[in-house]
């Protein structure tokens, strides 16, 4: 019996810095994957994100965080102002990718397989807004997807569940 790869492992996404990331590089852990924005009323879930980070990474967490303007346009900045912003503010370590969209003709692969694995509020595709966020198991598997409004310490019970 052969062991089929996840499809979440199989999208690739370039970095800030412009080199590309194969989220294979993260197989075998849980991944938290996140649409940012640095001018969103949402933005300091930075902060909280980071702090998810830290506290799991060693038992084999993630988070990833993917910048989108697609919200009111609250990621006007260039990658390079994206980076020096999310870590002059929040400290950021964990990987943040290049902007993507998430909706629409032009949405990234990655968001596509996402949505259609975990539909939101009233069974919808779409992103309704800017940190959204989908957590992954250590297979693979989307097995949650949360709402803007959900405080990124909210979801530490549930990174707990997945790390075991």
């Amino acid at each position: 019996m052969s062991v089929v790869a996840s499809p979440v492992y199989s999208f690739s996404a370039p970095l800030l810095d412009g080199s590309d990331c194969p989220l294979a590089r993260f197989e075998g852990k849980v991944m938290l994957i996140v649409n940012t924005a640095s001018q969103c009323g949402f933005t300091p879930q930075y902060a909280g994100l980071e702090v998810l980070f830290r506290q799991f990474k060693d038992r084999g967490f993630v988070v990833l965080g993917f910048p989108c303007n697609q919200f009111g346009a609250q990621e006007p900045g260039s990658e390079a102002q994206i980076g020096e912003f999310c870590q002059k503010n929040y400290g950021v370590s964990f990987p943040i990718f290049a902007k993507i969209d998430v909706n629409g003709p032009h949405a990234h692969p990655l968001y596509q397989y996402l949505r259609s694995e975990k539909a939101g509020l009233l069974g919808t595709e779409a992103i309704k807004w800017n940190f959204t966020k989908f957590l992954v198991n250590r297979s693979g598997q989307v097995v949650d997807r949360f709402a803007p409004r959900t405080d990124p310490a909210d979801l530490a019970p549930h990174i707990e569940k997945l790390l075991g």
